[in-house]
């Protein structure tokens, strides 16, 4: 292994790059040159030092230790409440999955995670964070609403929905095509601007809900909620048709991005396009690669699966547009993505973890009187750990 890096550096100092022929014999520069070569292999070699299979043991037994951990600090939790483990360990598993009805109702807060955190993924593929998830996904759910109301009854369910989502989509794209412009154009952090258009996203909600003359439901008495009128009938997701379940086709759309942005992620040219703007955009544009197109598009389809999570929420039970309907799912699919780490098989599983949680907590609350936020503070903990252990590994390795 050492001998044919040895040889591969060796061809790199006798071939630079295109355009740094004359590094070489630069003084100063030659030996940063050098030095950075010399980096890079002593790195390869440090990792090729630990076996894969060692590798995936390490992470497994980092991985159960977080969660003994972070079930630890649960069931400080539940005791401070007063409760019996025994008492809230049933009534969290009654919740996320003792019934057909929690379970669809997981199902369908998984399938909202996971839109957000696969238009994460992509985004991330292309060197980029995007932490707008929640103004995004407010804003594809101001843009479906807007298209639900408007469509007649008779709507076909067919057109009718895909206009919806459709609408969502396109809501959310142009939102985080803000950001991505001012990325792509003017060099502004995207973390800091998708961050910022959260707030502006959400207060368009308010204000789409508390005004007449936008999309607020008309006002009969003081008793009038601040929420849009329900979507046509033919604008609401259908259910799966499983028994005494909630679940919707949001399901089936989640699992259609996934699988589709795997597929361009992995094997389409699209994919290794943004793969090298995401390791390297000087080296990406000097390969004739037009970043900032990549990076504009990267976000902005980030922004369009977080805008259609957003359009699934408002055609799922009670089919309308509410002030806080987001309920955070924004943030929590950032952190969906962030622990994923690329993989879209992780996205999976990990957004129905959370959303079996999501639903197990309510009953937690209800059943055995624990919190329903000790499950947050629960899902925190396991975060910090696996974030932390991530870190300290990189800092190791370095």
């Amino acid at each position: 292994m050492t001998k044919s890096l040895s040889g591969s550096e060796d061809r790199a100092e006798q071939q630079p790059l295109p355009g740094d022929s004359s590094l070489a014999g630069r003084g100063t520069r030659g030996a940063a040159g050098h030095a950075l070569r010399a980096a890079r292999i002593l790195r390869i070699e440090r990792v090729a030092r630990i076996p894969r299979a060692g590798r995936v043991a390490r992470d497994l037994l980092v991985h159960t230790g977080a969660v003994g951990a972070a079930l630890a600090v649960g069931v400080v939790l539940v005791v401070g409440s007063g409760a019996s483990v025994g008492q809230a360990a049933g009534a969290l598993a009654d919740g996320m999955a003792g019934t057909p009805y929690a379970l669809g109702s997981a199902l369908n807060a998984a399938a909202v995670l996971a839109l957000i955190a696969t238009g994460f993924t992509v985004a991330y593929r292309a060197g980029l964070v995007n932490v707008g998830g929640e103004g995004q996904l407010g804003v594809g759910g101001i843009g479906a609403t807007a298209v639900g109301v408007s469509l007649p009854d008779a709507t076909p369910a067919v057109l009718a929905v895909s206009l919806v989502l459709g609408a969502g989509f396109c809501a959310g794209a142009a939102w985080a095509a803000i950001a991505a412009w001012l990325k792509a154009r003017r060099g502004v952090n995207e973390v800091i601007t998708t961050l910022l258009l959260n707030f502006v996203g959400l207060g368009l909600v308010s204000l789409a809900v508390h005004e007449e003359g936008l999309l607020r439901q008309p006002v009969t008495s003081a008793d009038t909620l601040p929420q849009s009128e329900p979507l046509a009938a033919g604008a609401r997701l259908p259910l799966l048709g499983l028994t005494e379940s909630p679940a919707t086709i949001a399901v089936l759309v989640a699992v259609a991005a996934a699988v589709v942005t795997g597929i361009v992620l992995h094997r389409t040219a699209t994919g290794t396009r943004l793969s090298a703007v995401g390791q390297s955009p000087p080296a990406a544009r000097r390969l004739g690669l037009s970043v900032a197109r990549l990076q504009i598009g990267a976000l902005a389809t980030a922004g369009g699966l977080a805008g259609t999570a957003g359009a699934a929420l408002v055609a799922t039970v009670p089919y309308v547009l509410a002030e806080n309907f987001t309920s955070g799912y924004g943030f929590a699919g950032l952190v969906v993505g962030l622990l994923a780490r690329g993989s879209l098989t992780a996205v999976a599983g990990i957004s129905l973890l959370f959303g079996m949680l999501a639903a197990g907590g309510i009953n937690l609350q209800l059943a055995a009187g624990v919190p329903a936020s000790s499950v947050q503070v629960v899902q925190s903990v396991l975060i910090i750990l696996i974030a932390g252990a991530a870190t300290l590994r990189k800092e190791t390795a370095r």
